[in-house]
């Protein structure tokens, strides 16, 4: 199975290494056990669909094909700009190293490198968290546009946005791109970052 201790960071202080051994031991446990019977295109597929690469362009474009839903697109492009920035002074910070079973990924900046925490975890629970606060407490445009070219109800997106982003959360250690605790720091954040952004960042 390999070395759980090597994501220990040298920094780590002592206190905390069964902690760092634990919870590598129980992240390896679960990617090996879901390995063999999840589809790796489909845990691929959830990681590009939160990739910061794909989730900025599309909310640029929502901003600039419809300036009508600025109370969206706004908060949307700086929440993940400030999800960008936070993730990455993290991982700078804290340095711990990525699990060693990681399957070749690319990273697009320095920061990638390092394992927490993660970034796609943030990422999708500051979206979903920040849909969520529009949907229940704006209920309009963005209601009116789900139900008219979605043809679902909103209360169904919603529930479909959430799913999405705990399985992509997920995968992250299914995939054994993180540790277990990487992904719930990251979306601890990411929940923090979209509370944010609803009541802070709509202009």
């Amino acid at each position: 199975m390999g070395s759980p201790s090597k994501s220990a960071t040298p920094s780590s202080p002592p206190f905390l290494h069964p902690l760092i051994t634990l919870d590598a031991t129980v992240s390896l446990f679960l990617h090996t056990l879901f390995k063999p019977i999840l589809p790796t295109f489909l845990l691929l597929l959830l990681e590009y669909s939160a990739d910061f690469r794909f989730s900025f362009p599309v909310s640029l474009s929502i901003f600039l094909a419809s300036p009508s839903f600025s109370f969206l697109s706004i908060p949307l492009i700086l929440g993940l700009l400030l999800d960008l920035a936070l993730i990455g002074l993290i991982e700078l910070t804290f340095r711990r190293a990525r699990p060693h079973y990681n399957p070749n990924m690319s990273p697009a900046v320095h920061a990638d490198n390092f394992s927490f925490p993660s970034g796609h975890a943030s990422r999708v629970l500051f979206l979903a968290t920040l849909f969520h606060l529009i949907l229940r407490n704006d209920v309009g445009l963005v209601s009116d546009f789900i139900q008219r070219w979605i043809k679902f109800e909103p209360g169904f997106v919603l529930f479909g946005i959430w799913i999405w982003a705990i399985m992509t959360a997920t995968s992250r250690v299914l995939l054994g791109r993180h540790f277990l605790f990487d992904v719930w720091v990251g979306a601890f954040v990411g929940v923090l970052e979209g509370i944010v952004a609803y009541r802070f960042l709509r202009f």
